[in-house]
């Protein structure tokens, strides 16, 4: 392929991403076989890759999150004729640059957590060796580490404590592993990472490159810090094998009290650095607590003993009875004798007990308290500005816990949100009655029975603020074992798909409608892809807001799409691709099988 026949905005993206999933695919398979030299092979190959280096590139700069976040050099958006030249020059012999470091708060604390942004040209670099790296690496992750990883969240890390625990009541360590990112030793690391040459040089000189916190630079002798395209699955390196560790030291069965007892290894589900270990007997609980200390001190971390602790499902132990896990909160409680195991089986026996997964006190306080803040900043705003600010906060935190008993939370939420707008309302209102302020804010649209429906805070042309409980409840899917975006199953990833918790009711339709595909690329939507919804008609070309005139796209696609379509009005330039970063159109940003961990941060 002649790279220098294509401008930026005219790249084969179609061409250019089937070329790398097939690579990724063969690495995948050669480190499934366990052919070393094969894999390696490939990923050389792969670095190598004018269509990676492409790829690479547009994720830093268009596709993430954080692409308006500079490192030390100030840089954050880049024109398309300087992601080309990126490209161009997009090398394994780049020097690294130390990274920035921006201290951002954790949620619920008054704690700050370091994060180390580098610049763009170490990010594009990351996003290539990340390309290499993670097919090798998800053909030999444990089957129950959800955390960072494609095609995995914490809705499976969910599913799957509850698949354990649903029968039989069992204790649980609940754990939290101290700085995990900034600890990690370094030399431990690249040990356990084995890889060519090539790529330990690189990985080494990130971790060496130090950090700049202001105008200091301080040196950086241990840990990957958290920003960076590729710490994540550094880390993951780094834990792998935390779950093996602790199963090799028990057998599958054992005889207790005279009888033999079946799957008698403790079960370990691991989200990143959090992880929690269950098994029914207390003894096998300390021992593993043991077993994780001396493991982790290898690799230079330890738990942190004020998030650490052994629980009960059922009873209480110290106090304790239940747990907390990515911002649901899992607890079984007694019932009568007709709850039963195996409905319809000969072998059914009564449990006694029932397991309740909710959304976690924490998180629930959480929200409530972003959204009052939300409405008391805007005291002084139309409440056309109110709902915009306050959907998306609702549509997201409801559509992570959509997957759990959350029927009763949703309703609570609904009820203080209203009590929180009606003194919004009455602030703005003083000399009005309540009767007054809430038919001007509040309005009827739709009849139950011969009842109206009244609770619904809306202007007079329709826009209406979204309610919890209008979120349906249903379980999650928890992916197979045996499944990985790698794998080349089309037909099982395009169904799944449809089903993450990450889309809302319409995105889900129009995936089912569009068969999967991007309309605009034809190609698969896959793990990592950011979806965004698009009219297909632009509504300043006099397209409707209707359900026929949608379709989602990739984001790349969307800011090609919009461009193209003359719906984007170019700001302080005439080259047309510029409008690729400032689309006119309609645009909800949603990430497909990625989640954040503890779900509130969705909100």
């Amino acid at each position: 392929m002649n790279t220098f026949m294509y401008r930026w905005e005219h790249l084969p993206w179609e061409t250019i991403e089937r070329q790398v999933y097939k690579l990724q695919k063969r690495i995948y398979q050669a480190s499934l076989r366990g052919e070393t030299k094969a894999v390696h092979s490939l990923q050389r190959l792969l670095l190598k890759s004018w269509s990676a280096k492409c790829l690479a590139v547009r994720r830093v700069t268009q596709d993430n999150r954080g692409k308006n976040t500079a490192g030390i050099d100030g840089i954050k958006r880049l024109r398309p004729s300087e992601r080309m030249a990126l490209v161009l020059r997009l090398d394994l012999d780049l020097k690294a640059q130390p990274v920035r470091r921006v201290w951002i708060p954790k949620p619920g604390t008054t704690e700050k957590r370091g994060l180390g942004i580098p610049v763009l040209q170490d990010r594009s670099l990351q996003a290539l060796i990340k390309l290499a790296l993670e097919p090798e690496w998800e053909a030999k992750f444990e089957p129950n580490s959800y955390g960072f990883r494609p095609g995995r969240s914490g809705h499976d890390a969910i599913e799957e404590i509850y698949s354990v625990i649903s029968k039989k009541p069992r204790y649980v360590l609940d754990a939290d592993i101290a700085k995990c990112f900034d600890r990690i030793d370094q030399q431990a690391l690249l040990t356990k990472l084995a890889t060519i040459p090539a790529i330990e040089r690189v990985i080494k000189a990130w971790l060496k490159a130090g950090i700049m916190d202001g105008e200091t630079l301080f040196p950086s002798e241990e840990g990957t810090p958290q920003g960076g395209v590729a710490s994540p699955l550094l880390a993951n390196i780094a834990l792998h094998g935390l779950e093996t560790a602790i199963r090799s030291h028990f057998p599958k069965s054992k005889r207790l009290n005279g009888k033999v007892i079946d799957n008698w290894k403790p079960f370990v589900v691991r989200y990143a650095d959090d992880f929690v270990v269950l098994h029914q007997e207390l003894a096998v609980i300390e021992q593993v607590k043991q077993i994780v200390n001396e493991w982790l001190a290898n690799m230079g971390l330890e738990l942190k003993p004020s998030k650490t602790r052994i629980t009960h499902t059922l009873e209480r132990y110290e106090g304790n009875v239940g747990f907390d896990f990515l911002g649901f909160h899992i607890q079984q409680y007694r019932v009568g004798k007709t709850h039963t195991g195996k409905m319809g089986s000969p072998n059914s026996f009564p449990l006694g007990f029932k397991t309740h997964i909710t959304p976690s006190k924490e998180a629930i306080s959480r929200h409530l308290k972003a959204m009052g803040q939300a409405i008391k900043q805007r005291k002084a705003q139309d409440q056309r500005s109110v709902i915009g600010q306050l959907n998306p906060m609702i549509r997201g935190w409801c559509n992570y816990y959509a997957r759990c008993m959350a029927s009763e939370t949703f309703s609570k939420a609904d009820h203080l949100t209203w009590i929180k707008l009606m003194s919004w309302a009455k602030r703005r209102h003083t000399n009005k009655s309540v009767d007054w302020v809430t038919n001007k804010y509040w309005h009827t649209h739709e009849r139950i029975g011969k009842k109206d429906v009244k609770w619904d805070f809306a202007t007079l042309d329709g826009t209406r603020l979204l309610k919890h409980q209008q979120f349906h409840i249903h379980r999650h899917v928890k992916i197979r074992e045996d499944k990985n975006p790698f794998d080349g199953d089309w037909v099982y990833w395009g169904a799944r798909m449809g089903k993450h918790p990450d889309l809302t009711d319409r995105e889900a339709q129009l995936l089912k409608r569009q068969q999967g595909k991007c309309p605009w690329c034809k190609l698969h939507f896959k793990d990592g892809d950011l979806l965004e919804l698009d009219h297909i008609i632009p509504r300043s070309l006099g397209g409707k807001d209707a359900y026929v005139n949608w379709q989602v796209l990739h984001r790349h696609c969307h800011d090609r799409k919009t461009a193209e379509d003359g719906s984007s009005t170019v700001r302080g330039t005439h080259d047309k691709s510029q409008a690729i970063e400032e689309p006119d159109d309609a645009k909800v940003s949603r990430p497909t099988l990625k989640t954040s961990k503890g779900g509130n941060k969705l909100a």
